[in-house]
């Protein structure tokens, strides 16, 4: 069934006139052990996540670094797992793999084939809403223009080319790669429940 609530499509300019917003919930950043342990089961029963990755960009072409960091979120909670640091854990294997968690990101493919190459496991329960979003007439597919299209505001995309493998992740990094998971998710939910 098409719902046509929403613009097909929207403009760079158009954007621009959108309320900048950014997630504004609890962060974890899990960078050891110790604190992969003590968030991992406040994600467990959860049955939709936003979903996102972070990777150190190269500069070299044909070059590509690996993932470095695995945004989990809730519309509360956003955990930052740094895979570079802790792995893929058991656990966070466990819910990528499984197929009664919804996982939504944008064009997580590649995604999902680097985190493979890292662990193996068997990617299960994630939707791709570049493609998701054709089912309600939207085309646009980039995840600034559906946030704008679906959420009504804008988020930000300033951080996207930093170091995601530095010792410390800045503030800005932390807010920016929460934001993008929790987008994820609310987008996703909006288009379910038809709000």
């Amino acid at each position: 069934m098409m719902n046509n609530r929403y613009a097909e499509n929207i403009t760079a300019e158009e954007i621009r006139e959108y309320d900048l917003a950014w997630f504004t919930g609890r962060i974890v950043v899990v960078d050891n052990e110790t604190k992969f342990r003590e968030i991992i089961p406040e994600l467990a029963g959860r049955k939709i996540l936003g979903f996102d990755t972070e990777t150190r960009p190269s500069f070299r072409k044909g070059r590509k670094n690996k993932v470095s960091l695995i945004q989990l979120s809730t519309g509360s909670l956003a955990c930052l797992f740094r895979i570079n640091r802790i792995g893929i854990p058991d656990e966070l294997a466990d819910i990528l793999a499984d197929p009664s968690v919804t996982k939504a990101g944008v064009a997580i493919h590649d995604d999902l084939r680097f985190l493979t190459g890292i662990r193996k496991f068997n990617p299960d329960g994630f939707i791709d809403l570049q493609k998701f979003v054709k089912e309600f007439g939207i085309k646009s597919s980039g995840l600034r223009k559906l946030a704008a299209i679906i959420l009504g505001f804008r988020i930000s995309k300033s951080q996207q080319i930093t170091d995601w493998e530095a010792d410390e992740l800045t503030e800005a990094q932390i807010i920016y790669a929460a934001t993008d998971a929790w987008v994820c998710y609310e987008i996703y939910s909006r288009l379910i429940n038809g709000k």
